[in-house]
């Protein structure tokens, strides 16, 4: 995979799971795809990432684009080799209490009507389901779609079907600047008509202009404890922690894994590029994880990280060409729904770089909306 025999159509830049991804659908699209990466695949907000695969209603616009990727995936899955690990396990938004369970049955009616298989379930039927949750809860929604996979073996699939698709692979290969039809690496530009700016929080070091921000996120994992957790579960209140931009929140999230284990989120911190534990931060996490599955507090954690994510102000992501320079394309941005929108968004893409028509409406992704919005009231 080290070295093309003639210029490619296409350089992606970033080999994360949505950069694989659209390798994959650029490659299948019959273009020479060229895939850049300082590191190799699969490595930053991807390998730092929980992995689910959710349908998320903040908005509207997020609703078609996780509905659509998650649909992809589960068409996906029964090709994906074992070391993804994926499991259908299903999501779990619980309510504590009789208010939160009444936006359980609003948030039903909602996906039902978009046609997205949701359940309500009362406090009994949650705890047969989870157990080892706190008692009493009032009841959760269960969306049965949902699944999480193990996003750096997702990641490597993905590029190694592009790669059989014809595209080409070069780790290590740090892009310095990004120009009309070329991209810069070690002093030397390598021509593309196009150019796939899939860097992730670091997309705007690239492409001066994109609305893109590093937001860190703490998770730690477990040791193993087969049953304990058997669904991804989360707190009504995490749309709220993901999707305002404050300085520090927290909330409830866990998911299976295959091996066992469970993984715990969630945080979010605006502090640019500091990897550093946050202790504090950390802390009020897994006192929050504890307050919901009590179990926990006995289980060893045997691994802390944090990522960055790369945030939007309208918490949509940016997928579509980037018209302050011909030729470049973006599919960045998309905070803690990489995962799962990945596939979404290469579908997307490459519908719009060939001229099909996507199955879903583009304009709400298109990366120049924010910076239109901006010229607009400026």
């Amino acid at each position: 995979m080290s070295g093309v025999a003639v210029p490619p159509d296409a350089v992606v830049v970033g080999a994360g799971i949505v950069g694989a991804a659209c390798a994959l659908e650029l490659a299948r699209a019959g273009l020479r795809v060229l895939v850049l990466d300082a590191g190799d695949v699969g490595g930053g907000t991807t390998a730092a990432g929980m992995g689910h695969l959710v349908v998320m209603d903040d908005s509207e616009e997020q609703f078609a684009l996780t509905a659509y990727s998650v649909r992809l995936w589960r068409e996906l899955a029964p090709s994906l080799p074992p070391e993804c690990e994926f499991d259908p396990c299903g999501t779990l938004w619980i309510a504590a209490d009789a208010a939160q369970l009444e936006a359980v049955r609003r948030k039903h009616e909602a996906y039902t009507a978009r046609g997205v298989a949701a359940e309500v379930l009362d406090g009994a039927a949650l705890a047969a389901c989870e157990p080892a949750l706190r008692a009493p809860l009032a009841g959760a929604l269960l969306v049965p779609g949902d699944a999480v996979l193990y996003p750096p073996g997702a990641a490597r699939h993905l590029l190694a079907e592009a790669c059989r698709a014809g595209a080409v692979f070069r780790g290590g290969s740090r892009v310095d600047a990004i120009r009309p039809g070329a991209v810069v690496v070690g002093g030397r530009a390598l021509p593309a008509g196009i150019v796939v700016n899939a860097a992730g929080a670091a997309a705007p070091e690239l492409t001066p202009g994109l609305p893109i921000v590093p937001r860190k996120g703490h998770l730690a994992i477990t040791d193993r404890y087969p049953g304990l957790c058997r669904h991804q579960i989360v707190e009504l209140g995490y749309l709220q922690s993901a999707h305002e931009m404050t300085a520090e929140s927290v909330a409830f999230n866990v998911q299976p894994r295959r091996t066992g284990q469970v993984l715990i989120g969630s945080s979010r911190e605006l502090v640019g590029w500091d990897p550093a534990t946050n202790r504090a931060v950390l802390g009020r996490m897994l006192e929050r994880a504890v307050h919901f599955m009590p179990a926990l507090a006995a289980a060893s954690v045997i691994r802390v990280w944090t990522g960055f994510r790369p945030a939007t102000p309208d918490k949509l992501p940016l997928i579509g060409p980037w018209e302050e320079m011909e030729g470049v394309w973006v599919a960045a941005g998309h905070e803690g729904l990489g995962i799962t929108t990945s596939l979404g968004t290469a579908r997307l893409l490459a519908d719009l770089i060939t001229g099909r028509t996507p199955a879903i409406d583009p304009a709400p992704y298109a990366p120049m909306r924010v910076l239109s919005a901006a010229r607009r009231h400026g």
